[in-house]
């Protein structure tokens, strides 16, 4: 089985939800033309990153009678979402969110639940924290949605392994920071070191949306990268320009891989839990 993928690394606009859709809907046209299968956008994708005191007045509900979800939910109809957003609860908390749309249905949101409050990041003043970490089922298998900071602790994407992810999505918001000695991004070499990572660890298709352009004096780098599950680049994207990045993931590789490499048959779940409960009983 084939799974085309797109990674959709835009420009958006601060606050701006319906020009940030527009856009949205016109990529997606541009992947329907090459035949995508699932298009992945970056981290709060419909509303811009530094949003501060804007949260609550650009939130959206993936929902049918959503204004702004009504289009890409009948746009999912003819391909798989995943779309960055604010997401608010009942009880008016909000959290940045990915969902994934398919079929004219949100099948899963995930809230980001690791907040950055370090360097330039302020995430926790305007943001509830997520709770949960969970994979779910897609017409292309058991698929995992991670966001941004979420992937830089080891334990979301664990989580997601054990939980069956064979297919990880991560989007981000991620800011230009260093240069390395080759004159690249410090933190675009990061981020493509852990993505491959863990592609290599959890021998599963990794995949990562990041946005571009500049937004309150920080630069967003794009980069958008693929790997299989050997660890392997399978497509890259440029930076600091807009794209979409098309990949062809082989889903038939996951067998091949783990057929060589059995890392999840052997991982010892019940070890790893007690020793959990060890340290935290300290």
């Amino acid at each position: 089985m084939q799974l085309n993928l797109a990674l959709a690394q835009i420009v958006t606009k601060l606050g701006d939800v319906q020009s940030n859709l527009e856009k949205h809907l016109g990529f997606i046209e541009q992947a329907k033309a090459q035949k995508a299968d699932l298009v992945v956008f970056p981290e709060l994708s419909l509303t811009g990153y530094v949003l501060q005191d804007l949260v609550a007045t650009v939130a959206h509900k993936p929902t049918e009678d959503d204004p702004v979800f009504r289009p890409l939910l009948k746009a999912s109809h003819d391909l798989d979402l995943v779309v960055g957003f604010v997401d608010e609860d009942s009880r008016h908390r909000f959290y940045i969110a990915s969902a994934y749309l398919s079929g004219g249905k949100a099948l899963h949101v995930h809230h980001k639940v690791y907040l950055p409050t370090y360097g330039l990041f302020d995430e926790g003043r305007f943001f509830a924290w997520g709770d949960s970490v969970r994979s779910f089922d897609t017409r292309f298998g058991r698929v995992g949605l991670l966001i941004c900071e979420d992937f830089w602790h080891a334990s979301p994407p664990y989580l997601l392994w054990l939980d069956g992810a064979d297919i990880m999505l991560f989007s981000s918001a991620s800011p230009g920071r260093g240069l390395t000695d080759r004159e690249k991004l410090e933190s675009a070499r990061w981020v493509e070191r852990v993505t491959k990572a863990y592609a290599s660890m959890f021998t599963s298709f990794v995949a990562h949306s990041n946005r571009v352009g500049y937004e309150d004096g920080l630069l967003f780098w794009g980069g958008a990268v693929a790997y299989d599950p050997n660890g392997e680049l399978i497509a890259q994207g440029p930076y600091f320009e807009e794209a979409l990045t098309c990949a062809q993931l082989d889903l038939n590789q996951v067998r091949r891989t783990r057929a060589r490499l059995p890392l999840l048959r052997d991982e010892r779940t019940n070890l790893t839990l007690s020793e959990l409960q060890r340290i935290l009983q300290r």
